[in-house]
């Protein structure tokens, strides 16, 4: 193995192991060797991406296909970044319909569609994003991920038993993949199977908790102080209703809640505010309001440290305000109570 193809081997190794300076390292060396390495470029990319640095991330990929503009990897990366977090919808799109022009490969073509689907989905074109579905190369796929990824689309897409099919199949094969048994307890849940649901919830929650924490995650004081400052900054509608509130912060829900109904990745919980202008909706020790707050879950929305303390106050504004003016049109849809997962 020669010198460039050693340091890129050790970048993508340490990079799998969450060593994302020591990848960064391995990347740069790669280039004092061939400044011109797409590869490197491609790895600085997913480091940085890793890391939270959409624009650093971008920047690279699009140094690494500039490079070999047959690399078809650095393009579906930049289109990933472009969709979240930078919300480059349309730009992610023209990048996926340049891959599918040239791509050959079944998971190359896949993880393009997707990727275009989600795009589509998120500009609420929801009618194209469901038809792009049917651009999708038949399975099986090579890589169990790429399954899981095509039973999330048609769990979005609504297609609720396929999915189903797909994200069990998935689980099969890749049986330690947390977002899969997140999506097939969605999916049970929307076939309205309480009990399979709520198993998939609670593992995917012991799986959750086995991934190591972003590197740029606050020290428990740190967070703490981020969440007094995103209460402090409430509406006057939303800080009326918990004055005065118990605020706990834990690292995901317990599982007795999630076996409740509470969403294994909700970022908040409050509880003891009802449809009475904030009031406590029972009397007793326990009528005061409880606001719970979940830092992984909460590190799982954002990109960065500096994103934390708006996803916080968006979350609890968004909890209190459900709680105030009653269940979601979807619960009632459903059937389900208010409060369970949706």
């Amino acid at each position: 193995m020669d010198r460039l193809s050693a340091h890129l081997d050790r970048g993508w190794d340490l990079l799998g192991q969450g060593d994302f300076r020591g990848a960064r390292t391995s990347a740069r060396r790669a280039l004092e060797i061939d400044r011109n390495s797409p590869e490197a470029h491609n790895l600085l990319g997913q480091a940085a991406a890793r890391e939270g640095d959409a624009d650093e991330a971008l920047e690279h990929y699009k140094q690494a296909y500039s490079l070999d503009d047959g690399y078809i990897d650095p393009m579906l990366n930049a289109a990933e970044v472009l969709i979240h977090p930078m919300g480059h919808f349309e730009e992610a799109i023209a990048l996926c319909d340049e891959v599918l022009e040239f791509a050959e490969v079944k998971e190359e073509r896949a993880d393009a569609v997707l990727l275009k689907f989600d795009a589509l989905h998120a500009l609420g074109q929801d009618d194209a994003a469901r038809a792009i579905l049917d651009d999708l190369p038949e399975g099986p796929y090579e890589a169990p991920f790429t399954g899981y990824l095509v039973g999330r689309a048609w769990f979005e897409a609504e297609e609720f038993a396929r999915a189903s099919a797909l994200l069990t199949e998935a689980i099969v094969a890749e049986p330690d993949n947390a977002d899969a048994h997140y999506y097939l307890a969605l999916t049970r849940d929307r076939l309205r199977d309480w009990k399979g649901a709520t198993l998939s919830f609670l593992e995917a929650r012991e799986l959750d908790l086995r991934v190591p924490a972003p590197p740029w995650s606050p020290g428990k004081d740190l967070f703490h102080r981020t969440v007094e400052r995103a209460l402090g900054s409430l509406e006057p509608e939303v800080s009326a209703a918990l004055e005065g509130a118990l605020v706990l912060v834990a690292d995901v829900p317990g599982m007795e809640v999630v076996a409740d109904g509470v969403d294994p990745r909700a970022s908040v919980l409050v509880e003891g505010v009802g449809p009475t202008d904030g009031e406590a909706t029972t009397e007793g020790p326990r009528s005061f309001v409880r606001v719970f707050v979940y830092q992984r879950n909460v590190e799982r929305n954002c990109g960065a440290l500096e994103q934390l303390e708006e996803e916080i106050s968006s979350q609890v504004a968004e909890e209190v305000r459900h709680l105030l003016h009653g269940a979601s049109a979807e619960d009632e849809a459903l059937g389900r109570p208010s409060g369970e997962p949706n």
